[in-house]
């Protein structure tokens, strides 16, 4: 895949960007940024935050003026800081318009891109763009794309953004300002312990912060990397295209020391797609970028795509924090949906009390696999295992294995006991990236097709998805989800949805549990609190 255009045009302004100087560059790295660091030590030593609340002055701004701001989601785990917001699983023209026609300021589309093939990818992301733009303009609307990712570096870049760089440019009109001046990568996710300090991308377990290169999470078969410094990470993913030195830095300093004034400093510039890393360890951080990105935007015309993990998106619409969902929230699925309102109650008490919940679990990380095995302690549940050998590779027994699992469950949520779908915990992969996502589609097909069988007329108390190609298929192809509404999180990253009326089980609360997040006790807990 060649890289894009915005790529290239940041590329050919750097006159020695070959790649053989470039790999070299990376491999001639500080080994400094692949070392552990105490997390409570490295982080008492920094200098205090920038001291001003800036949240209300970000939400006025956000709020006050004609953007729509756009979030596409490369899976569903992205809605994991947000609340009251929008998402939709779908992209024709006619459910974009719609969206732009209720006058919502912000929403999701979730993409699921990162199970694609890159070519599926690009042009997902192309036709996307063209249908954003063609509905704000119709409007009069300025249009602000966030691409989300992975908070752990994997997912299709710089693919991804530079196909909606090169789309901006070609849908301009000659007075609109579409070229892109900078790419903003912002993987800081505060919720999963992912923090970015002097340009390294650390995932937080226990008290130590390990260099994202260390982590599982880097081995992905189809997204793995091998460095945890971001701006070698994009000399890599680049090929040598973009070399580390020509990636511009938003060091804690800046934010802190200098604040929303120092940021707009620096992104002013930022031409021709030029990329940033903005380093951040708490919220308050990233807000400071977002209110001097918006003053940068807003006031010198400067504009900006931005590639970031769920945090910034929070940031960026001027979100504050609310507290978790309670149970009785997340278990009130007797409701009924209409176009306007995905939460208006029918007024029946009680009904679906009786029935069970149901846990999908296709995620293989580690911190999945331990969830499970903690989950699976809790008496009265029934564990359901596929086997994934035979789902991918065994055509005559994958049908009657479907099927004996589809009882199992039904029987298990209609005696008010909770079914455990899982698959196996030994992952299977290809010889080639598109190979192994082709495979994890498989599994993942199997699982919807038992979710699908679920009687409709009686849902389960609650629904839960573990991982982010499980989560997106659970909600689109076993639940039929066209738009949903984010109602908050029911632990730290996890994100709940309203199902909406076009939905299998219209008002029931789906949750959406990334594979990544959580401690080991995180799932059996959610789980007991909700059958409680």
């Amino acid at each position: 895949m060649m890289p894009g255009p915005n790529t290239v045009a940041f590329a050919a302004t750097v006159a020695s960007a070959a790649t053989a100087a470039s790999v070299a560059s990376v491999n001639n790295n500080n080994d400094d940024d692949e070392r552990i660091l105490d997390r409570d030590e490295t982080l008492s030593s920094l200098p205090p935050e920038w001291p001003e609340y800036l949240t209300d002055a970000i939400a006025e701004r956000a709020s006050g003026g004609n953007e729509t701001i756009v979030v596409l989601d490369d899976d569903p785990t992205g809605t994991q800081t947000v609340y009251d917001l929008p998402v939709l699983t779908e992209w024709s023209s006619e459910i974009i318009e719609d969206e732009f026609d209720r006058g919502t300021p912000a929403f999701y589309i979730m993409t699921n891109s990162r199970s694609f093939a890159p070519a599926d990818a690009a042009e997902a992301n192309e036709c996307i763009a063209r249908r954003l733009l063609s509905a704000a303009k119709s409007r009069n609307r300025k249009l602000s794309i966030i691409s989300r990712s992975d908070s752990c570096l994997r997912g299709h870049y710089p693919l991804e953004t530079d196909t909606l760089a090169r789309t901006l440019r070609e849908e301009a009109d000659d007075d609109d300002n579409s070229i892109i001046d900078g790419l903003i990568l912002a993987p800081f996710f505060h919720e999963g312990g992912r923090l970015t300090l002097n340009d390294v991308h650390y995932v937080a377990e226990g008290n130590k912060l390990m260099p994202a290169a260390r982590t599982p999470f880097a081995r992905d078969a189809a997204f793995g990397f091998s460095r945890s410094n971001v701006r070698e990470y994009v000399e890599e993913k680049t090929h040598g295209k973009i070399r580390r030195d020509d990636v511009v830095s938003i060091s804690l300093h800046d934010l802190r020391e200098g604040g929303p004034p120092r940021v707009r400093e620096k992104l002013n510039e930022l031409i021709d797609g030029r990329p940033c890393v903005v380093n951040a360890v708490s919220v308050r951080d990233m807000e400071v970028f977002a209110l001097g990105m918006m003053r940068a935007e807003e006031e010198d015309g400067k504009r900006f795509l931005a590639r970031t993990a769920a945090s910034f998106v929070q940031a960026r619409i001027g979100l504050p924090k609310r507290p978790l969902l309670g149970a009785d929230v997340i278990n009130n699925n007797h409701r009924r949906v209409d176009d306007d309102d995905a939460t208006k109650s029918d007024g029946v008490e009680g009904e679906g009390k009786k029935r069970g919940g149901l846990v999908v679990v296709g995620s293989y990380v580690p911190k999945t696999t331990a969830q499970l095995e903690r989950l699976l302690r809790i008496d009265g549940l029934e564990a359901i295992e596929l086997d994934a050998s035979i789902l991918v590779d065994d055509d005559a027994r994958r049908g009657p294995a479907l099927d004996d699992a589809s009882e199992r469950a039904e029987r298990a949520v209609s005696s008010g006991r909770t079914a455990v779908v899982y698959t196996s915990r030994t992952l299977l992969t290809g010889r080639t990236p598109s190979e192994s996502l082709s495979i994890g589609n498989v599994i993942s097909d199997a699982l919807v097709r038992i979710v699908s069988r679920l009687d409709e007329e009686a849902p389960p108390r609650f629904i839960i998805a573990k991982g982010g190609i499980t989560s997106s298929d659970v909600a689109t192809k076993g639940l039929g989800i066209r738009r949903a509404v984010v109602l908050g999180q029911a632990a730290p990253g996890v994100p709940v949805w309203r199902i909406g009326g076009e939905g299998k089980f219209p008002g029931t609360s789906y949750v959406v549990f990334p594979g990544n997040v959580g401690s080991n006790d995180e799932l059996a807990a959610l789980v007991e609190r909700l059958s409680t």
